[in-house]
């Protein structure tokens, strides 16, 4: 589930565009072929809460997690919920420059 989120191509353009996009971070773990319940839940950015027992958190979350991701460096923490095994995985954005240094290399 953390590499597909992490290599999603729509997760990374949000990352790029500072955009605390929940739906695409879980909707990449629904994606993982894992089995899980979205209603039980947890996600932050960095050290705010977005999304809590499978619901949107109320109050200004959007702003100050869209702060957190102006940072070099952010994290992403999904909870599911369901027991105690962790996993962790590093990733990028994919911002347009990311594309152009990538479309202009040749091998």
């Amino acid at each position: 589930m953390a590499r597909t989120i992490a290599e999603s191509l729509l997760v990374k353009t949000a990352f790029a565009g500072e955009d605390p996009n929940w739906g695409r971070i879980i909707a990449a773990a629904g994606r993982a072929g894992v089995d899980f319940n979205p209603d039980r839940v947890d996600l932050s950015i960095g050290t705010v809460s977005v999304v809590r027992e499978g619901e949107l958190v109320s109050g200004d979350w959007e702003r100050r997690a869209a702060q957190i991701m102006k940072q070099r460096e952010f994290s992403i923490v999904l909870n599911l919920r369901a027991g105690s095994a962790e996993a962790a995985f590093l990733t990028s954005d994919l911002s347009e420059e990311y594309v152009r240094i990538n479309a202009d290399y040749r091998t």
